[in-house]
């Protein structure tokens, strides 16, 4: 049965929580303003979106040539949202953005070695949508919304920009304990 509330969480506490998506987003549009900084965003997105449907396709095959690997991968999900939840807590936000541009291509190709995107992806997919649903306008309807829930938390990022990093900061050990317990119910819930 596909856990709709699970996955939603899921994806939601992964896309708005601290990555170098959100921290470039919101560190681009405090230092060039927002109308400079949509460029760079417009390539995470078209990034996303490619990465997406590689692991949907990943998943995919992956569920049709070993339809057993069904339960490794629910252990090996949970054990990365366990994993997440842990570092969530115990972590502090950090910016750096030297060396990056608010351009379009810096943001499609930050894409391609975002470990946190990644594993995102493949987790979502096969954990959640890959043992459901596998015909590909689905699997690729999926996948534009995972891109579509990162992008609007990259936007959300670089509108609020230092206000949303100030409260980051200021109310970082509520927040953080707050999203790790939900990393921990979704992992939980994987097996209800």
């Amino acid at each position: 049965m596909f856990h709709a509330a699970s996955f939603l969480l899921y994806i939601v506490i992964n896309a708005y929580t601290p990555g170098p998506n959100n921290i470039l987003s919101m560190s681009n549009a405090a230092r060039c303003g927002l109308r400079k900084a949509f460029p760079f965003n417009l390539g995470i997105f078209s990034g996303l979106l490619i990465m997406m449907l590689l692991c949907a396709l990943f998943s995919a095959a992956l569920y049709t040539l070993t339809p057993q690997i069904a339960l490794p991968m629910k252990f090996a999900g949970a054990a990365y949202m366990l994993y997440l939840a842990y570092k969530i807590y115990r972590n502090a936000v950090q910016v750096t953005d030297e060396g990056q541009h608010a351009s379009f291509v810096s943001g499609m190709l930050l894409q391609f070695v975002n470990a946190k995107i990644i594993i995102y992806g493949v987790t979502a997919m096969s954990v959640y949508v890959a043992p459901y649903f596998s015909n590909p306008p689905t699997l690729a309807a999926f996948a534009l919304g995972l891109a579509l829930v990162c992008f609007s938390a990259n936007m959300s990022w670089a509108v609020f920009g230092a206000l949303f990093f100030k409260l980051f900061t200021q109310r970082q050990k509520l927040i953080n304990s707050i999203m790790a317990l939900l990393l921990v119910y979704c992992a939980v819930s994987l097996f209800l």
